[in-house]
């Protein structure tokens, strides 16, 4: 036996072993398929077949590369360059490359990537004349790309009487034109787009039968890894190479399909063995990857699932902990429970932060997260995105804000002077960049002063400064007597960003919606908190400051030990001995827009056990009784996949919330029972009786009126001693600041304060009446 098969168990060993025939892997999470592909394209190697013989398709370059470089390890660096080997792009631009004259294409052509593509959409719809408002360039340009993944070419669209009416009653009667005119452009070009390479390589051996058979006779053997994730075009490409020799090899796992809205069809793994003859299936079932605990709670949420294939994910590893629920009031106290908990976790068992992961639904739901992180000086690494307050609509209001603050940031000011587009084009900032260098002053100052400056520029641009100018002090004026949150929500009102977002209706603007809200909501809670420290205000400048140092950790200084946080689409394939899932709330996960059909709920589900079985040893549940949403608190009720997890696999840190309830009544009902007055007028007491004789629903009246809000003290620390227990070094805990020591104490009664140094460094005057404190020693 080859040295390499030692190291499978029974299980992997068995697909690897067969080289001919038809054959599907299913893989449970964590069941090792990668090696189970890799040592199976060696073994048929070394059984005499031609790496030229070979193609294997992966869905990542990553996942590529790490394959080739195995296999490379056991049969030589130079039998392994022979392998067909990458993502169906590359493979089929390879292919494209060889056969484009077939197709009227130079061998060298471009491969436009997004922004190409939309820039070009942008052109044609200036050049036929058609409202840019209706015909949204990135709505157009996804409207061609999901035509092309679905084959439907211009000519099928034109022959497609219902494609037409769904667009005329869209109110985009061109779609068809525009379609039309963005393929002759490309074609002219010499160019193909990303959904080319799958269009075209169809089209390359439908149309030319002699150049499928010349691809069918080199890949005599086909591997392709994640099969669930293929969309309909990758389906037919595959079926077509495949049909000659049937030497195929699929592997995934239906568990793990969460991109169908992307295209990727679940059906193509489903009906796999409809599609070949004699398929034999095997079942890759332990998971090496994590505890028994974190495999028996993603099996008992996934079997609720109707659509699904038949397998038992086992693990052989030990018990480990329970699955921790942990529920917080609010996101700010979500993200503070994570950051102390990952701390904590790290002081304990002596671990680096790259042993952490934090999973969420949406990108919006890092700013609360990243916020308790910094705070708690633990490094962390946004995932396939920029840092919260690096994203460009962020920076675009945050840039917005500096400038009323400071009119002489030219830096915001050149970044956002246009944007939302006002008809102030770079022309007219070169211009005022020269006049202002000219002068020594600065852009908003040479803008004040128009009437005193020949800027050669006309009337209209000149008023559109002005108005510029206006709308920046008018700001100014407000953040005089406003908080952070007022000035801010009215900013990204009338800068017109709120308006801007709200009419693209693309994936993308839904996403940057969320994240303005999610800055809105980030402010509104620290204005809240700023109420609990004495001199602070809650005022825009504050706030600016306490960000200031959201980008320090953004930096890449090489050193990858820092806390993943990503989405759950992106964490597929990876792997982290500590994940937190946060955000558990119905309408956030499952998401409101995934709940229509039981395909788009099942998909949700499948998403959520693809995060949980993430974790090698400590998987962490959090969800929020209440999140800001556009600055107003919305009542949140735990997501129906904890409910899902067997009770025996979940352990809750804190008391669930009882079904049903989202608020708990801190009155007792009984006391709002109708009172029945006659009795009062019946039994009135004799003058001079003692209290103690009186009538008892009389006395229960009186207890009712006292039932009455205590306007001399305000709603904050209710726990009257704490001012007794605080004296100089004195350790206490803020939720919000961590720990730290007290300093100094000074002022008497609702006015009595407390200095304290914080672990951070930083020092914190805190009203005690308002402060969330408790006493450590």
């Amino acid at each position: 036996m080859e040295k390499y098969l030692a190291e499978l168990n029974d299980a992997q060993r068995a697909p690897v072993l067969q080289v001919e025939g038809p054959l599907m892997v299913i893989a449970g999470a964590g069941s090792g398929k990668t090696r189970v592909l890799t040592y199976r394209i060696a073994y048929i190697m070394s059984k005499g077949v031609d790496a030229f013989n070979i193609l294997a398709l992966t869905f990542t370059n990553k996942a590529a590369r790490e394959m080739k470089g195995r296999i490379a390890s056991i049969v030589g660096n130079s039998e392994a360059k022979n392998l067909w080997m990458g993502t169906f792009h590359s493979v089929f631009a390879k292919i494209l490359r060889f056969e484009a004259d077939k197709l009227g294409y130079p061998s060298n052509f471009t491969i436009y990537d997004t922004q190409d593509s939309q820039r070009l959409i942008n052109a044609i719809i200036k050049e036929k004349g058609l409202d840019k408002d209706v015909y949204k360039y990135k709505q157009i340009q996804s409207r061609i790309s999901s035509f092309k993944n679905s084959l439907i070419t211009v000519r099928a669209y034109f022959n497609n009487p219902e494609l037409i009416e769904a667009d005329a009653m869209a109110k985009r009667p061109r779609m068809g034109d525009i379609y039309q005119e963005y393929c002759d452009r490309c074609f002219k070009a010499g160019a193909m787009d990303f959904d080319d390479l799958l269009l075209k390589t169809n089209e390359l051996l439908t149309r030319f039968p002699e150049v499928l058979q010349k691809y069918q006779n080199r890949f005599r053997y086909i591997l392709v890894d994640e099969y669930q994730d293929t969309n309909h075009s990758q389906y037919l490409i595959v079926r077509a190479l495949s049909d000659k020799f049937q030497n195929i090899c699929v592997v995934g796992d239906d568990a793990q399909s969460i991109y169908a809205f992307r295209g990727a069809n679940i059906n193509n793994i489903m009906n796999y063995q409809k599609d070949y003859d004699n398929v034999q299936v095997y079942r890759l079932e332990q998971n090496y990857r994590s505890t028994k605990n974190i495999v028996e709670a993603a099996n008992s949420v996934i079997e609720k699932n109707k659509t699904r294939l038949d397998k038992v994910v086992w693990t052989a590893n030990d018990d480990g902990g329970k699955i921790k629920v942990h529920r917080s009031l609010t996101d700010a106290e979500e993200g503070r429970f994570v950051a102390s908990n990952i701390f904590e976790t790290e002081m304990n068992l002596q671990l680096g932060h790259g042993n952490f992961a934090v999973l969420y639904r949406t990108n919006s739901q890092s700013r609360a997260i990243e916020d308790a992180l910094r705070k708690r000086d633990i490094p962390y690494r946004i995932y396939g995105g920029l840092s919260f307050y690096q994203r460009k609509e962020i920076k675009d209001i945050l840039s917005y804000l500096r400038l009323v603050l400071n009119p002489k940031d030219e830096e915001a000011l050149v970044r956002i002077i246009n944007f939302p587009a006002r008809g102030i084009g770079q022309t007219t900032v070169d211009k005022l960049t020269v006049v202002a260098n000219h002068y020594k002053r600065s852009i908003f100052e040479v803008m004040e002063n128009l009437d005193r400056i020949d800027l050669k520029i006309n009337s209209g641009t000149r008023r559109k400064l002005d108005d510029f100018v206006t709308m920046i002090k008018s700001f100014q004026i407000m953040n005089e007597n406003s908080d952070a949150f007022t000035l801010s929500e009215h900013v990204a009102k009338k800068s017109g960003i709120l308006q801007l977002f709200k009419k693209d209706g693309t994936p993308e603007g839904i996403a940057r919606m969320e994240n303005v809200e999610e800055l809105l909501n980030g402010i509104k809670d620290f204005v809240e908190g700023q109420q609990e420290v004495a001199d602070a205000t809650g005022a825009l400048s504050e706030f600016l400051e306490d960000i200031a140092l959201a980008t320090d950790l953004d930096k890449d200084t090489g050193d990858d030990d820092r806390v993943a946080m990503m989405t759950i689409h992106l964490a597929k394939g990876l792997e982290f001995p500590y994940v937190y899932i946060v955000g558990m709330e119905e309408d956030l996960f499952p998401s409101a827009m995934s709940m229509n059909t039981r395909s788009e709920l099942e998909e949700e589900r499948r998403l959520f056990y693809v995060a949980l079985t993430r974790a090698e040893k400590q998987a962490y549940l959090t969800f929020a009784e209440s999140r800001y949403r556009w600055g107003k608190l919305v009542d949140s009720e735990p997501s129906r996949f904890i409910e899902e997890i067997e009770d025996k696999y979940v352990e809750h840190l804190t008391p669930p919330m009882r079904s049903g309830y989202r608020y708990k009544p801190m009155l007792d009902a009984d006391i709002f029972g109708e009172v029945d007055k006659s009795k009062f007028r019946q039994n009135k007491p004799v003058a001079g009786t003692p209290p103690s004789h009186h009538n008892p629903s009389e006395e229960k009246l009186r207890k009712l009126r006292k039932l009455k809000p205590d306007i001399a003290n305000p709603v904050g620390n209710n726990d009257t001693n704490i001012a007794d227990e605080l004296g100089v070094g004195t350790k206490v805990e803020h939720t919000r600041f961590g720990r730290g020591e007290v300093l100094k104490l000074e002022g008497v009664g609702n006015d009595r304060k407390a200095e304290i140094r914080f672990q951070n460094g930083e020092v914190k005057k805190l009203l005690l009446r308002f402060a969330k404190l408790d006493v450590l020693n």
